[in-house]
């Protein structure tokens, strides 16, 4: 007897993974557009307080329960490690191209890897640490130190792939103790609060239509994790993960012609070297039947 009927139908989940990479490609859309009319960490705030209100009524009950002081930590260190990765990608973001950024965060999963094996007493087996290697070569087959001119955008976007890892394994380690709505709750909460200090140290007057174009931000992102989470509901992880590569074909694309950003094929090469490492591990794990420690490559998007 089949446990779960809806997890053999593969065309359906690459049809919702293709679905979620392209709302996450109008997330990034949208604050590339943006740019640096509003300050970053003002930007981020307003969507995570739309994100907040989305939220309310979950919120208004998960506070009236009782948790344990490491849960209250859990939740705290995991919202602020979120906050400071999500201003960080607001900076990239609205600094170098999209699917520079969009490339460079396919190392998520490779930070929440090593960081598995280091805090969590994870294994690295030899495969794992090829694999390793192969995406750092396709990070540095993007940024070509030496070739090319590292900006500060490339910067605070590899910060924001530590910094969204590690946010990620306090994640794993919340979901021991409660549900993943709740943590995911929690988390909008704690960022929310989190950013309003920065946010108000910089504050300038923004439009109503900035504002709303920040909420289309937070129903996108929010759109494309349940489109993520019905793919792998429908098929397995290790079947849905090569689409999410996609993701940098239509930032590429929605770059040259929306931004007028030449695509460069080797941060498409890059993406790609990052991206096919990052499904090896997948696949290999769902080959021992491990619980994997690697989140698919948007798991720690905004």
């Amino acid at each position: 007897m089949i446990a779960n009927p809806e997890a053999n139908r593969p065309m359906i989940g690459i049809l919702w993974m293709l679905a979620a990479t392209l709302c996450f490609v109008f997330v990034n859309i949208i604050v590339h557009w943006l740019g640096a009319s509003v300050p970053v960490a003002q930007s981020a705030f307003v969507r995570f307080a739309w994100g907040l209100i989305f939220f309310a009524p979950a919120l208004a009950r998960i506070l009236r329960r009782s948790y344990t002081r490491e849960v209250w930590v859990l939740f705290g260190l995991r919202g602020v490690l979120h906050a400071v990765a999500v201003v960080l990608w607001f900076y990239a973001m609205t600094h170098i191209a999209i699917a520079d950024v969009t490339a460079i965060n396919y190392l998520n999963p490779i930070v929440v890897t090593v960081g598995g094996a280091l805090l969590l007493g994870e294994g690295l087996a030899w495969r794992r640490i090829s694999a390793i290697i192969v995406a750092l070569i396709g990070a540095l087959i993007i940024l070509r130190p030496g070739i090319r001119t590292i900006e500060p955008g490339h910067i605070a976007q590899l910060g924001a792939a530590l910094f969204f890892g590690a946010a990620y394994l306090s994640a794993k380690r919340l979901t021991d103790f409660v549900p993943a709505s709740t943590v995911v709750a929690m988390m909008t909460l704690v960022v929310t609060v989190a950013l309003a200090p920065l946010a108000l140290w910089e504050w300038q007057p923004i439009s109503l239509s900035v504002v709303l174009w920040l909420g289309a931000v937070a129903v996108f992102a929010t759109a494309g994790h349940y489109a993520m989470t019905r793919a792998f509901a429908a098929a397995p992880v290790s079947v849905t993960q090569p689409v999410i590569f996609l993701q940098l074909v239509w930032a590429a694309l929605a770059g040259w012609t929306i931004f007028g950003e030449v695509p460069d094929p080797y941060v498409i090469l890059g993406g790609g070297i990052i991206i096919a490492s990052v499904s090896y591990m997948t696949w290999r794990e769902s080959q021992i039947k491990r619980r994997p420690v690697t989140p698919p490559a948007p798991a720690t998007k905004l």
